[in-house]
């Protein structure tokens, strides 16, 4: 049922914003050179690496400069990516990811291996499932970027604060998810964005 909605969700929100979709694409190309589309492996279901799309929101090999993003006035976002990241716009492209069986709408959002390697066993439970767009912990967490630029080591912050917390509730998620709890998800998850 979850994949059924999943595929459904994605084909007709992508059919929908078809258009918004193309002149973003557009609007990222004309605003700095590289492509519209940005990729990144990520770790799915079972431990299984994947590639992630995104709108492209950062200049070409900025990852190369660090995993974390440090709030808005990070120098590797450009101009356009500060807007589609601020509506988190950039991560409409991982409905692809949804479609293609990689993700689902709901879950926990998937991290790069640096990350998961820090997982403990516990943790790791959260790799049981298909990660997703949104989930609790991106409700909660919607301002992450701003949390760890005020931090004094975004670093230490992330890895010894930030993510447990997303963690422990990802792992409450799993152990109470249904329809309806994701229905209540992805309801809260367009609110804030169109609350800003």
């Amino acid at each position: 049922m979850k994949r059924l909605f999943d595929i459904i969700f994605s084909l007709i929100v992508l059919v929908i914003l078809l258009p918004i979709f193309l002149l973003l694409a557009l609007a990222i190309v004309i605003d700095s050179p590289g492509g519209p589309f940005y990729k990144q492996e990520r770790i799915g279901k079972g431990g299984e690496p994947f590639y992630l799309l995104k709108f492209r929101s950062m200049h070409p090999f900025a990852d190369k400069r660090g995993k974390l993003t440090v709030g808005t006035s990070d120098p590797r976002i450009t101009r356009m990516g500060r807007f589609i990241r601020k509506y988190k716009l950039d991560e409409f492209p991982q409905l692809i990811n949804v479609i293609k069986g990689e993700m689902s709408i709901v879950g926990p959002r998937p991290e790069v291996a640096k990350y998961v390697d820090l997982y403990t066993n516990e943790q790791r439970q959260v790799l049981t499932i298909r990660p997703g767009l949104t989930d609790y912990a991106s409700l909660k967490y919607f301002d992450e970027n701003d949390l760890l630029a005020k931090a004094e080591d975004p670093e230490k912050e992330y890895t010894e604060v930030i993510m447990p917390a997303k963690l422990k509730l990802n792992l409450e998620y799993i152990e109470k998810k249904s329809l309806a709890t994701d229905l209540k998800i992805i309801f809260k998850t367009f609110g804030r964005i169109v609350g800003g």
